[in-house]
């Protein structure tokens, strides 16, 4: 894979992940500052939020913490997504909470996110929330992990404690079996060290900035799964009485007028006649558009059908997946528990019928056990009412995650990401 950036991933989507205090919300801050991508009020707004929540010195924190009670408390609560851009590219930034009680919202922002940047304090290290969030970004699938070391003023610019965190995170990777590549950086978020441009600080580091690293990486996952469409509902006034599009949000790779397509669970084949984005007629669609297909064929085609290009890699239409999970209730998950499982291709019931591990966050081991708890990570088995079209999540991220609603209350209950399907 290349290091530069293509025409074809200029907008990146970024997660800042870590334990609360490792200064997220301030690297974010200096990034958004220090690219000069603040306006004047926000700054004046921020000033006047320092002088109130704080000790009066200008704190970046709260650019993203605009939460009352995240700065009356001093941490992140809920995902704040900041946007800038540079002349090379545009980010879309996800400042995601560190505290284990709110591990939904950090799943949130990282799952649709091609770069989590774990930030580390480089006083404490490698911590059990450092194990945790590295551990589900790397179930995930990030295309790429940066590990900042912040604070390394505070440790005088130690090269051997910035070799030991390094250290720490590759072996947490390792045992994981994570192939996701990490980059690392010495930073201190707060004067800006190598956050934009390079300091002086630490001589022995010969790396990038964090935004000089981010303006240069290239997050293409390479074009090996053909286009899908799960269809979310039919038009029929557009073009007159006769057009029939199905429209959706396109998955996987592009699309154009003249592929043949094959419609799941049902087996139906066609050909795409026409494309439409935003109402306007194209030959082509990535990945991302929101458009409407016309087929050749009059089909019977409607919500939870999903349109693929037929290609080598295709989804399945099953009733039985195994697939990891963050489980974000405080009631217990146990064998026999109904849960819907949703995604954009439907919704389904379902039936838990095996745990067959838990991923115990201090010794990175998959261990045996007869329940989940609040924020555990693990692989379950589940056995579906209907055919549900899923990819397996390691082809298709999109296409293989799905969330987990409680049958009975209705809430979000776990992140879900296919491993199998039957």
């Amino acid at each position: 894979m290349s290091a530069i950036a293509t025409e074809s991933n200029t907008q990146v989507r970024i997660a800042t992940i870590g334990s609360v205090d490792d200064g997220k919300s301030t690297l974010i801050g200096r990034l958004l500052h220090d690219s000069k991508g603040i306006f004047e009020d926000q700054l004046n707004a921020v000033s006047k939020a320092s002088r109130r929540y704080g000790d009066g010195s200008f704190n970046l924190a709260l650019l993203t913490d605009g939460l009352r009670a995240e700065r009356e408390q001093g941490i992140t609560i809920d995902v704040a997504y900041r946007y800038f851009a540079t002349p090379k590219r545009s980010f879309v930034l996800a400042d995601t909470p560190g505290h284990a009680q709110f591990t939904r919202n950090m799943v949130t922002g990282a799952s649709v996110s091609d770069i989590a940047i774990v930030l580390v304090d480089a006083r404490h290290g490698v911590v059990e929330q450092t194990r945790r969030h590295v551990s589900i970004a790397a179930l995930l699938g990030v295309s790429h992990l940066v590990l900042a070391v912040n604070k390394m003023d505070l440790v005088d610019w130690a090269e051997e404690s910035f070799d030991q965190i390094v250290t720490g995170v590759s072996e947490i990777l390792h045992s994981l079996g994570s192939t996701v590549p990490m980059h690392s950086i010495p930073i201190c978020a707060t004067d800006g060290e190598n956050v934009v441009d390079r300091g002086d600080k630490s001589p022995w580091y010969v790396g990038p900035s964090v935004l000089d690293f981010l303006e240069t990486l290239d997050i293409n996952v390479a074009d090996t799964i053909s286009g899908r469409l799960a269809v979310q509902w039919t038009l029929r006034e557009h073009g007159g009485s006769d057009y029939r599009g199905y429209a959706g949000r396109l998955e996987g790779g592009a699309v154009r007028v003249g592929d043949s397509v094959t419609i799941q669970p049902k087996g139906q084949t066609s050909v795409i006649a026409g494309l439409t984005r935003a109402g306007t007629p194209t030959d082509i669609a990535v990945p991302g558009d929101a458009i409407a297909i016309e087929l050749v064929d009059d089909l019977d085609v409607g919500r939870g059908d999903v349109i693929v290009v037929n290609g080598d890699s295709q989804p399945v239409a099953t009733t039985r997946i195994a697939a990891d999970v963050c489980w974000f209730s405080e009631t217990d998950l146990r064998v026999g528990d109904k849960l819907f499982v949703r995604r954009a291709s439907g919704e389904v019931l379902a039936t838990v019928t095996a745990i067959s591990h838990r991923l115990d966050l201090d010794t990175l081991q998959n261990v045996p056990t007869e329940h989940l708890v609040l924020n555990d990570v693990a692989r379950i088995e589940l056995s579906l009412a209907s055919p549900l079209v899923v990819d397996l999540y390691s082809v298709n991220r999109a296409g293989g995650s799905a969330i987990a609603i409680d049958a009975v209350s209705n809430a979000t209950v776990g992140a879900l990401m296919v491993r199998s399907a039957v």
